[in-house]
């Protein structure tokens, strides 16, 4: 595209034509496709080709003050708007840290500011950096430098937090379904974010007020927030007596293994940190990730315990905090597993970042001794009855934003105030909170009345809640609590459903049913299901008939399997689920549960889908 250089010069008088020139040139040069735009990355390039800066911060921060498109790529005028902004009215160290460690960013308006950890934005970049090292979609973008913002415009398209999530539970995401490519499009960077945003809270992560968006434009703190969730999941996920049966000699005396197992993984590592600090003859204990560590003297004991051999006591003779961290670290280092602190981060007393070490540090070292076949306590496999419900239903409380959030769900709703304020939240309106006990702790006569008042609360819209009371709630009785909450669950897709309705008529499951079918019709797909429980469904053809109804093309069919043996139905379902996310469907089931027929699950999976559906005006 021609570029009139002396209009330009009117524009920015400083310059001379000669010097517009000359932009344009670094413009062009840089512009390797032609297309009369520079993203992100370019920009950085060609400013530092005109000398204008050489900062990616500084030149981040005042591009931010530069009319983007939508994919945040500027074009030739932009480009020379940012050059003259940069010599002439500079961001001088931008985003540089405070005393505290603190870096200020903008929220969504002028007037709004948040502020992240330099500490975090560093060692969770090293993990991304050392984890996601050679992956063939993002690989090459790697390593991303630790001191600079350049994180959260990788992250924008949605490709780095997909693969994180992966890293941490592995499968969670069919990366088929990923849109790749060097220069991807603002809906393609939103279909990725989907997939992320969907994904994360289908592990567990406490995903609220975070959308696609946010992503693309690269909100530092909800991102930041974000990976933090990620990376956390998948260090506590090894956090479990099933994957580590010496766990088991972490039970208190006259703790039973059932009141050990309803410990968060957090309050088990803890647990885990003191046994060893007991068994070392130590005076302390800690009861945090923060205070209690941030002198690093129960981390030199800990370390000292686990390898004796290799880490000594020494550090503790060494009166400044500061160098007696770096002293601990360089222990750390000696067993491979200096990650995620600093010495500043220690005496400052970061929760997430010594969580983050003391988890790396028990999955490399658990210093536990293996357990004899007598003492292997016996342990329900994951997919005993109502387990897999329970993980969805926590998972579907949890997106919710309920607080607390919910660990063990039994548990966890026996005082009956989640179930109250699932309710508040699936039904606005429905809950008087006045006839709520809230302050904690309850005793079980309180406990019992919100209880009550939740099974009331059911019962006045309609769920069949025979023989439930509750005292079955407060007694943590599994089948009585699941059917409840698997009807609240409902209530909420149906609730969604009947405001997306015209008319706002109520949605049966039999509509459901036929609105699914009717969208493979309309696909030219044959495939058909009877109901929620029909043995067809096993396959997942009939739910990538659905999507591909829902738009066409989203399915490629070259890599469906015709469904038969249970691994090739697996790979049907897994795919599904993902191309459902990248639609922004939140859904919360597994492929097991396609696989296996769960019809309760199986609703849930159409309803949602008739949900994005009807978003999407169809």
């Amino acid at each position: 595209m021609p570029i009139n250089a002396f209009q330009l010069q009117k524009k920015f008088p400083n310059f001379s034509v000669n010097d517009i020139n000359n932009i344009v040139d670094q413009f062009t040069s840089v512009d390797a496709d032609n297309d009369g735009y520079l993203d992100q990355k370019e920009v950085v390039k060609a400013v530092q080709l005109t000398g204008a800066s050489s900062s990616y911060d500084d030149i981040r921060a005042v591009l931010k003050n530069v009319s983007t498109n939508s994919t945040g790529k500027i074009e030739v005028d932009e480009f020379v708007e940012l050059v003259y902004m940069l010599k002439t009215a500079p961001a001088a160290h931008a985003y540089q840290p405070s005393l505290t460690h603190k870096i200020t960013v903008k929220g969504s308006n002028q007037n709004v500011t948040h502020t992240i950890n330099e500490d975090e934005r560093t060692e969770f970049t090293r993990h991304i950096n050392m984890n996601l090292a050679g992956d063939r979609d993002i690989g090459t973008r790697l390593p991303l430098p630790t001191d600079t913002m350049q994180l959260f415009d990788e992250c924008r398209d949605g490709l780095i937090l997909c693969k994180l999530i992966n890293d941490a539970v592995p499968d969670t995401i069919d990366e088929r379904v990923l849109n790749r490519g060097k220069k991807i499009n603002n809906f393609q960077m939103t279909e990725n974010n989907n997939i992320a945003v969907n994904s994360a809270k289908a592990i567990g992560c406490s995903v609220v007020n975070i959308g696609s968006q946010d992503i693309i434009e690269g909100r530092e703190h909800l991102i930041l927030g974000l990976i933090w969730q990620i990376i956390k999941k998948g260090l506590l996920s090894k956090i479990d007596i099933r994957i580590h049966p010496e766990l088991y000699r972490l039970l208190e005396e006259d703790e039973t293994l059932e009141e050990f197992l309803r410990l968060p993984p957090d309050q088990i590592l803890l647990r885990w940190f003191n046994y060893h600090l007991k068994v070392a003859n130590w005076n302390r204990t800690v009861n945090n990730f923060s205070k209690d560590v941030s002198d690093s003297e129960n981390y030199t004991v800990l370390l000292n315990q686990l390898m004796p051999s290799v880490c000594s006591r020494a550090p503790l003779q060494e009166r400044d905090v500061l160098k007696r961290a770096e002293l601990v670290l360089q222990n750390a280092d000696k067993l491979g597993v200096r990650k995620y602190l600093t010495p500043k981060a220690i005496v400052a007393g970061n929760p997430k970042l010594n969580l983050a070490f003391v988890a790396n540090l028990f999955n490399t070292y658990p210093g536990l001794d293996p357990l004899t076949e007598e003492e292997a306590p016996e342990i329900e496999p994951f997919d005993a009855e109502g387990e897999r419900e329970a993980r969805v239903f926590s998972l579907w409380l949890n997106s919710l934003d309920v607080d607390p959030g919910v660990y063990n769900l039994f548990e966890d709703l026996k005082d009956g105030t989640i179930i109250i304020q699932a309710f508040d939240k699936v039904i606005p309106g429905s809950v008087n909170w006045r006839l709520v006990n809230k302050k904690q702790p309850l005793s079980r006569f309180k406990m019992v009345e919100n209880a009550n008042y939740a099974v009331a609360l059911g019962q006045q819209h309609g769920f069949t809640l025979v023989g439930i009371q509750g005292s079955d709630i407060v007694d943590g009785t599994r089948t009585l609590t699941l059917g409840l909450v698997w009807q609240l669950m409902r209530e909420n897709i149906i609730h969604t459903l009947q405001s997306l309705s015209k008319g706002g008529r109520a949605i049966t499951d039999m509509d459901m049913v036929r609105w699914a079918n009717d969208t493979v019709k309309k696909a030219g797909k044959s495939s058909k299901m009877t109901s929620f429980k029909d043995s067809t469904l096993k396959s997942g053809i009939f739910f990538l008939d659905v999507l591909s109804g829902i738009k066409s093309g989203i399915v490629d069919y070259s890599i469906v399997t015709n469904g038969v043996t249970p691994d090739d139905a697996f790979l049907n379902a897994r795919l599904a689920i993902s191309i459902a996310r990248k639609l922004g469907a939140t859904i919360f089931l597994v492929p097991e549960d396609i696989v296996e027929v769960r019809a309760k699950m199986n609703l849930t999976f159409i309803g949602s889908l008739m949900v994005v559906d009807r978003q999407m005006g169809r």
